[in-house]
């Protein structure tokens, strides 16, 4: 009755066993690295569980700047880069990292600062008059300073504006952060910081902080996602993470980030090209 007893346990413990190999073995998921701007924008939390009732495959994120998301991509860490800044996208397909760029959604960057806007910029529609003024004012500016597409499209506009890129000052001050925590340090100190809208749009702790420039055409903001090259990386998802890709160019991925809105306003506006 032993023998029979403890057999009829190993068995049982072998079927157990297998079963669950069995179901982590149909459980598909990914890996994306992405901007802090779709991840605190609340869009992914809106848009993954989508996803993954259609396809059954779960995505887990790495929301850090573009910068290195795309260094994350570099290295083979994950299976789809999903950011915003061209120039850095199309040198990450150029070196062989992706094989192809797809547009997926837009939106654009705003300025924020204080409503008693001390460089007097409020209600312009040119970045560079702007960033010129808080230059000659010398206003409190925060810039995140981390690499990401929103510090990059800031150095442009800069660079644009005929005006050396300002280093940690008394009045302008470099966080090597998030979008989140960097607009937090505006509020603090009442200064001015280049923004996505979607992230402004969801934060929380505005002080004094309001939108004081937007409407440039130079202000478009562009998102793009490859996946990471197999060729480069044999470990790296390609069927899941096409099939991420595809959903989300696709009419249906298209429509749902259409469909997210904080306040009644639509965050980002789907453009991929057909």
């Amino acid at each position: 009755m032993k023998f029979s007893f403890n057999r009829f346990f190993a068995i049982a413990l072998a079927s157990i066993s297998l079963l669950a190999n069995s179901s982590y073995a149909q459980e598909k998921s990914i890996v994306v690295s992405s901007t802090t701007s779709t991840e605190q924008s609340g869009l992914f939390g809106f848009m993954f569980p989508i996803f993954k009732m259609k396809s059954g495959i779960d995505v887990k994120v790495v929301a850090v700047g573009t910068g290195q998301a795309l260094d994350i991509g570099r290295r083979g860490d994950v299976d789809v880069v999903f950011v915003h800044d061209k120039p850095a996208e199309e040198k990450f397909v150029s070196e062989g990292y992706a094989t192809q760029r797809n547009e997926v959604m837009y939106n654009d960057f705003v300025l924020i600062g204080p409503k008693s806007d001390p460089a007097k910029i409020a209600g312009g529609k040119d970045i560079q008059v702007a960033f010129q003024k808080i230059s000659v004012a010398q206003a409190p500016f925060v810039s995140r300073g981390d690499k990401s597409g929103t510090h990059a499209a800031e150095l442009r506009y800069w660079k644009s504006a005929g005006i050396p890129v300002p280093s940690s000052s008394i009045w302008y001050k470099e966080t090597g952060s998030g979008m989140g925590p960097a607009l937090n340090t505006a509020s603090a100190m009442n200064g001015y910081i280049l923004s996505d809208r979607a992230t402004w749009l969801t934060f929380k702790n505005r002080g004094d902080l309001t939108i004081l420039v937007q409407g440039d055409p130079k202000l478009f903001n562009q998102y793009g996602v490859m996946l990471v090259n197999p060729a480069k990386f044999p470990h790296v998802k390609k069927a899941e993470g096409q099939a991420f890709i595809d959903w989300i160019t696709s009419k249906n991925g298209q429509d749902v980030i259409a469909s997210y809105q904080i306040g009644g306003e639509q965050l980002f506006f789907p453009n991929a090209k057909k």
